[in-house]
């Protein structure tokens, strides 16, 4: 059994997370943890993504008392998406006030996987900054990027692609997108 995070916040690209989420509670063998941050649900909302409904144990961000705030809680990876550059910045100090970013801290700690998956255009140099001290400390920086040369005919395409990445740093079998052909 493995056990991923999921933390979706504020940023635009809450539909990367969902196409995560699905490709996640659709692979036998995996427990998924889901953390929505509130500004995440706004986002959400404005975006029409529904992000409930899944069988996943959903965590409230503000639970510090949570299980997946402990470093003697075994999971396997964490991933941020999207990620915005308020929770990068909380993840890149190791500022813990939310279950999102004091998981995340787990993750570096213990020398887990974290994935974070910036959603914002143009990155400045502090957004930069801080995705190369997260990256330091351990995190992949994931920019959802999806590639075009798969020809994409829908968003959901283009979605998939980033959620097939995760997967694959997750070392979870899929069947999202396409592979690069030689």
């Amino acid at each position: 059994m493995k056990r991923i995070v999921v933390g979706v916040t504020g940023a635009s690209g809450t539909l990367y997370a969902k196409r995560l989420i699905e490709a996640l509670t659709k692979t036998d063998g995996v427990e998924v943890y889901l953390i929505i941050s509130d500004t995440a649900r706004t986002v959400a909302r404005l975006e029409e993504v529904d992000l409930s409904g899944y069988p996943v144990q959903y965590e409230e961000n503000c639970d510090l008392a949570a299980g997946i705030a402990s470093g003697s809680f075994l999971f396997d990876a964490m991933v941020v998406i999207p990620c915005s550059m308020k929770s990068l910045a909380s993840i890149a100090g190791g500022y813990g006030a939310t279950l999102i970013s004091r998981a995340a801290d787990v993750c570096l700690k213990e020398r887990r996987k974290l994935i974070l998956v910036p959603r914002e255009t143009p990155y400045s140099r502090v957004h930069l900054v801080n995705m190369l001290a997260a990256h330091d400390a351990g995190a992949v920086i994931m920019p959802a990027s999806p590639p075009l040369y798969t020809h994409p005919e829908t968003i959901n395409d283009l979605a998939d692609m980033i959620a097939a990445r995760v997967l694959d740093h997750c070392g979870i079998s899929h069947t999202l997108g396409s592979r690069w052909k030689e």
